[in-house]
């Protein structure tokens, strides 16, 4: 079984929750994918950062991470897989303002200056957060080389319609919801 069969089945196993939820969009949903499940489990975030390696293979990047707190895990998994295929990979987090204390940085870890980076996040269904990131992100000066996503729940178009790359392990009609 590949890294991306065994993530699918451990999404459908352990973060497809049924009930009725609003989502950070705001819109309602009668069951939500709670990813956080997958990327902060031991044995499940080994295979997302796999996949999401793989999904990405022909973008150039050397930096990923996101808007915290649903990309923080992902880039981190993403950073660790790729040591484990002894490619160096940084990871970065972006804060949702910047601190007014110590050096008062929004995006933290690495600088991203110059560099061609990934913004990540687990899901997405309107694009907000990860477009929140890529502003960011480019007021640092960083170059967006792609967006990608463990599952995209339908924000495709509004990252693509930025002139984006968007890259999505699975798409929402490949999980049992």
């Amino acid at each position: 079984m590949s890294d991306r069969e065994d993530l699918l089945r451990h999404i459908n196993d352990k973060a497809v929750i049924r009930g009725r939820v609003t989502l950070s969009s705001g819109r309602v949903a009668d069951y939500y994918v709670d990813l956080r499940r997958i990327t902060l489990d031991g044995e499940s975030a080994p295979l997302a950062g796999s996949a999401l390696l793989d999904a990405t293979a022909d973008l150039d990047y050397d930096a990923v991470g996101g808007l915290t707190l649903g990309a923080d895990p992902v880039g981190t998994a993403m950073m660790h897989a790729a040591g484990a295929r002894g490619r160096r990979l940084d990871a970065f987090v972006v804060r949702k303002s910047g601190k007014e204390h110590g050096l008062q940085r929004r995006i933290e870890g690495p600088d991203v200056a110059g560099r061609r980076v990934l913004a990540v996040e687990d899901t997405s269904t309107t694009g907000g957060s990860v477009l929140t990131a890529v502003d960011a992100l480019r007021e640092e000066g960083a170059r967006i080389a792609g967006v990608a996503v463990i599952v995209d729940r339908g924000a495709r178009e509004r990252i693509t319609d930025e002139g984006l790359p968007y890259r999505a392990v699975f798409e929402l009609s490949d999980l049992d919801v």
